[in-house]
C-alpha cells in the first residue's frame, strides 16, 4: 500500500513543476508484441518521437469511435462518463501521461468545476478515450519519453498503410459503403473507422 501512495503523490508533488510536451494521436492499429491487444501511437507536437502504448480492445474501440465522430447506437462507457461529468458542469482540460512504471503507463485527468482544478486518476487508455471526446490535449513528461519513445521508420509506416488498403483495393465505393453500415449495427467500431477511412481515401482520389 505504500508503494500506491508514493506512486500517487509524487505527481502531484512535482510532477506539475515539469515541463510538459504535448502528444497527438498518430496511429492506431494492431499491436505486434501482444496479438490480442492494440496499440495506440503518441508523437510529440514538435519532434519526431513516437510513444506506443498497447491497449485492449475495447479502449481501441472506444478511441477508434471518437475519432471517427461515429454515433453509437448504445453509448459506450466513455461516452457515459463523458455525459455525466458534463451533467455536473465538470469540464476535462488535459489529459497527463504522468508516470512510466515496471512497463505500464498512467495517466491523469485534469478536471475543472467552478473555477477549481482537480485532478483524477486513470488507466491510460481510458484517459486518452476521453481526451479525443473531449477535444483536448494529451500530455507527457520528458523522462517519459526519453525512457520509452521511439522513431518509427517511414517506411515501416508505409508498409502498413499499402496493406491495410489492398484488402478493400477490389470493392466498389457503394459495397465499401454497404460494409460500415453493417459494421456500424454490429457495433463493430474499428472495422467501420477502417472502412471509413477507405472510403474518404477513394472518394478523394476520384475528386
Amino acid at each position: 500500500m505504500e508503494t500506491d501512495k508514493i506512486l500517487i503523490t509524487l505527481p502531484r508533488l512535482f510532477g506539475m513543476s515539469m515541463n510538459k510536451i504535448r502528444l497527438d494521436i498518430m496511429a492506431l492499429s494492431h499491436s505486434v508484441t501482444q496479438s490480442h491487444n492494440y496499440a495506440v501511437v503518441l508523437g510529440e507536437e514538435f519532434g519526431k518521437r513516437r510513444l506506443p502504448i498497447v491497449i485492449g480492445g475495447f479502449e481501441a474501440q472506444a478511441i477508434a469511435v471518437a475519432l471517427e465522430n461515429m454515433t453509437p447506437n448504445r453509448p459506450l462507457t466513455h461516452d457515459l462518463f463523458k455525459n455525466t461529468l458534463e451533467t455536473f458542469d465538470i469540464n476535462l482540460k488535459e489529459v497527463i501521461i504522468n508516470n512510466l512504471l515496471d512497463g505500464i503507463f498512467y495517466a491523469q485527468l485534469v478536471c475543472e468545476l467552478n473555477g477549481m482544478t482537480e485532478t483524477i486518476d486513470a488507466r491510460t487508455s481510458d484517459a486518452i478515450a476521453l481526451a479525443v471526446r473531449y477535444n483536448c490535449p494529451i500530455y507527457t513528461y520528458e523522462n517519459i519519453l526519453e525512457s520509452a519513445g521511439v522513431i518509427l521508420e517511414e517506411e515501416e509506416t508505409a508498409t502498413g498503410k499499402t496493406q491495410k488498403k489492398s484488402s478493400t483495393e477490389t470493392l466498389s465505393i457503394a459495397a465499401l459503403e454497404a460494409k460500415l453500415k453493417e459494421a456500424l449495427e454490429k457495433e463493430e467500431y474499428e472495422r467501420a473507422a477502417e472502412l471509413r477511412d477507405v472510403i474518404n481515401s477513394r472518394k478523394n482520389e476520384e475528386s
